[in-house]
């Protein structure tokens, strides 16, 4: 199994940092795009290669999120219409997560088998993401996915300044 961090509070619409392994080396490198539309974010493996790119749609009645992995579309954030409280659904072909995504404590599955887990890490080299993929075919998924989920929270937290 490995253990990918990305450390916490680092993301903003034009955000530049870097996904590290257990020994503190670059594994990712991800630009945010400024100024442009529509917003995305850019992963890039260890020689600069983009493996994974995350859109948001401009023009859409609700927030939504595409996440493409080596150039195929692998999965879709959405924000569902609700009354009381935010509400955002996850839809991929055959990816499912389980748990509270929101606070990123949650486990992935593919065809109902576990192929990773993101949780906080405390007392890592600061406040952090832990994703831990189990299976590694999945790795790039799972840090698109963990990527795109802040990018829908900074999105909704924006939005809820904004109004105030």
């Amino acid at each position: 199994m490995k253990q990918l961090y990305i450390k916490q509070k680092v993301f903003s619409l034009s955000g530049k940092f870097t996904v590290k392994d257990h020994e503190e080396k670059d594994r990712y490198y991800v630009e945010g795009s400024f100024m442009k539309v529509p917003k995305t974010f850019s992963i890039m493996d260890a020689s600069r290669e983009e493996v994974a790119l995350i859109t948001k749609k401009t023009f859409s009645f609700l927030p939504k999120f595409f996440v493409e992995v080596n150039g195929q579309e692998v999965l879709t954030i959405k924000k569902e219409l609700s009354f009381l409280k935010a509400r955002y659904t996850i839809d991929a072909a055959g990816i499912e997560v389980q748990g509270n995504w929101w606070d990123m404590n949650f486990q992935v599955l593919q065809h109902g088998k576990v192929v990773g887990e993101v949780g906080k890490e405390w007392f890592s080299w600061g406040d952090s993401y832990r994703v831990s993929v189990i299976n590694e075919e999945m790795e790039t998924i799972m840090i698109a996915l963990v990527i795109a989920i802040d990018c829908v929270k900074a999105d909704e937290a924006a939005a809820a300044s904004s109004a105030n």
